[in-house]
C-alpha cells in the first residue's frame, strides 16, 4: 500500500510540474473547461429569469444539483477519466506491454499517470455556484451533510465504473472514440431534477446506468429530501463500479498485442 501511495504522489508531482512549466497552456485549458461546463448553470438562470423553470424546483435548488454535478465531473477529470485515452493509446501503439511488465497494478498505474489538474478551474467554478446555491436554501443538518458526502463519493464511483467500461472496450474495439460521446449524453441526465423525466427514463438513470447519483441525489440529500428508498440505489451504483473494475482487469489479462 505504501508503494502505491508513493507512486501516486510522484505522478501528482509530475502533473503539477507540467502545469507550472506550460503555464499558458494550463490556464487556457482551465478557462476552456470552465466555460464549456459552466454554460448549463447560466442557461438555468436565464430560463428562470424568463419566468419559466422546472415545476416544483427553485432556481437555487436546480443550481445546487448542477454545481454538484460539475464538481463531480472536475474530480473525475483530474483523477481517473484519463484511463480511457491512455488505454486506447497504448493498445493502438502496441506498447501496453511496457506497462504490464511493471510490478504495479495496470489499472492503478494508468490512472495515476493520467492525473491532471487542468480541471481545477472547473471545480472552483462548481464550488462557487455550490456555495451561492447553499446560501439561498435552508441550512443542512449534520446528518444531511453526511448523506451528501456518501452519495457524492458513490456518484464518483459510478463515473469510474463508466470510465473503466469504456476503457475495457478499447482492447477489442480500438477505434471507439465515439463511445465517450454516447456516455456523455446519458450522463448529462444527472444535471437535472429527476422528477421532470418519464418513469422509463428514471428507471435507466437510477437503476440501469445510475447517472442520477452524480448530481441529483447528493443535492437532494442537502435539500432534506433523502429517504431510505434512495439508499437502495446505492446497490446498482456499487455493482456498476465492480463490473467496470472486473471487466477492465479481465480485458488486461486477455490482451495479446497490437489492436487488441
Amino acid at each position: 500500500m505504501k508503494r502505491y501511495i508513493l507512486i501516486y504522489r510522484e505522478c501528482v508531482k509530475v502533473a503539477f510540474a507540467a502545469a507550472s512549466t506550460y503555464r499558458l497552456n494550463f490556464i487556457l485549458n482551465c478557462i476552456i473547461m470552465l466555460i464549456g461546463d459552466i454554460l448549463f448553470p447560466l442557461i438555468t438562470i436565464l430560463i428562470y429569469g424568463s419566468g419559466a423553470g422546472f415545476e416544483g424546483w427553485t432556481v437555487y435548488e436546480v443550481l445546487l444539483i448542477q454545481s454538484v454535478f460539475t464538481m463531480s465531473m472536475a474530480i473525475a477529470d483530474m483523477t481517473f477519466h484519463g484511463i480511457l485515452w491512455a488505454t486506447m493509446g497504448h493498445v493502438r501503439q502496441g506498447d501496453l506491454e511496457m506497462v504490464l511488465i511493471l510490478p504495479v497494478d495496470t489499472m492503478f498505474l494508468l490512472m495515476a499517470r493520467t492525473f491532471s489538474i487542468d480541471a481545477v478551474g472547473l471545480f472552483i467554478g462548481g464550488l462557487t455556484i455550490f456555495i451561492v446555491a447553499l446560501s439561498h436554501i435552508a441550512l443542512p443538518t449534520g446528518f444531511m451533510w453526511l448523506q451528501f458526502i456518501v452519495l457524492f463519493l458513490i456518484g464518483l464511483s459510478v463515473m469510474m465504473g463508466i470510465a473503466l467500461l469504456m476503457a475495457a472496450t478499447s482492447f477489442k474495439w480500438v477505434g471507439n472514440s465515439r463511445i465517450p460521446e454516447i456516455f456523455d449524453s446519458i450522463r448529462s441526465f444527472g444535471k437535472y431534477p429527476q422528477s421532470i423525466f418519464p418513469k422509463a427514463v428514471l428507471m435507466i438513470t437510477t437503476l440501469v446506468i445510475p447517472v442520477a447519483m452524480i448530481g441529483y441525489f447528493p443535492a437532494t440529500a442537502l435539500l432534506g429530501q433523502g429517504d431510505i428508498k434512495m439508499m437502495l440505489i446505492l446497490i446498482p451504483c456499487i455493482v456498476f463500479l465492480i463490473l467496470g473494475i472486473t471487466l477492465y482487469r479481465h480485458m488486461v489479462r486477455l490482451y495479446q498485442g497490437v489492436g487488441g
